[in-house]
Order: structure tokens, then C-alpha cells, then sequence
């Protein structure tokens, strides 16, 4: 597919925030996270066309926090290949598995996930009422968080 993930320094990190507002459109909730764990741009011919970043929850787990592709970009594989690119990053780290949360209005994440060999795990009721505002996809509102995980 010709991409590959460019690690961003926390220095630099500011300079994404557009990008990962794409995924989690509330500022404040992104700069509670954007300077933890490894942040990567996703670059195709040397252009950026999105970020994904990780969290770590322990020593054997990594969380995909944040995952967005631009416009022209999105529904190509994108995505799915920058998560791939990292399970392998990672499982040759030595992490034992990823974990992952979304909406339950965000039903494209929830099919790309399960396709990637993800399993529902658990849901955390009520998470998204704790939003300043309310988030709607898919004529869904967002509600609960979906937490899936996959083995390394």
C-alpha cells in the first residue's frame, strides 16, 4: 500500500491537533491525551494524510487512542493498514495485546475493527454523556463506548 508511520515528536505534536480533531472533535478532551504514548503521522508518497496514536495501559498493553484520515483519503485502507502496520510494531516490542474504544454510533470503526481480528470486550455505559456536547453519527447519538481488543 506504500504508507508507513512517521513518529511525532511531543514538540511537534501541536502542529496535529487538526488531524486528530477529525476523530475526537472536542479539544479539550484531545489535549488531555495528545502528549502521552507515540503519536505517528500516517504518510503515503510523503504526504501526511492522517495520525494515529497509542497509549500504553501497562507493560503488555497498548491502547489505539486516536485514529483519522482526511477526506480523499478515507474508506481506501488506509486506516486499517496504519493499525496493522503498528499490531506488528508493537507484538515485536513485546506488547501482548491493543485495546480500542469507539462510540456505538460509530459503526464504520466498529465493522473496520472486528475485520482487523478485534474482539468486543466490554462497554463503558454512559461514557459520551460526560461530552460538553453532544455527538451524533450515523443518526446515532453517541452514548456508550465499545471497547474491543485483539491478542498480539
Amino acid at each position: 500500500m506504500g504508507i508507513r508511520l512517521l513518529e511525532i515528536p511531543q514538540i511537534n505534536r501541536v502542529k496535529y491537533l487538526d488531524f486528530l480533531l477529525m476523530a475526537d472533535e472536542i479539544p479539550e478532551i484531545v489535549n488531555e491525551y495528545i502528549n502521552d504514548g507515540d503519536l505517528f503521522a500516517i504518510v503515503q508518497d510523503n504526504q501526511e494524510i492522517g495520525v494515529v496514536q497509542f497509549v500504553f495501559e501497562d507493560a503488555v498493553s497498548v491502547e489505539l487512542k486516536n485514529i483519522a484520515i482526511t477526506d480523499e483519503y478515507r474508506g481506501k485502507g488506509f486506516g486499517k493498514y496504519a493499525i496493522q502496520l503498528a499490531l506488528n510494531q508493537y507484538r515485536n516490542k513485546g506488547y501482548q495485546k491493543m485495546v480500542v474504544g469507539t462510540a456505538n454510533s460509530s459503526i464504520t470503526n466498529i465493522l473496520i475493527y472486528q475485520k482487523l481480528g478485534f474482539r468486543l470486550v466490554g462497554i463503558r455505559k454512559d461514557f459520551f454523556l460526560n461530552y460538553p456536547e453532544p455527538i451524533f453519527e450515523n443518526g446515532i447519538r453517541a452514548i456508550d463506548m465499545i471497547i474491543f481488543e485483539k491478542e498480539l
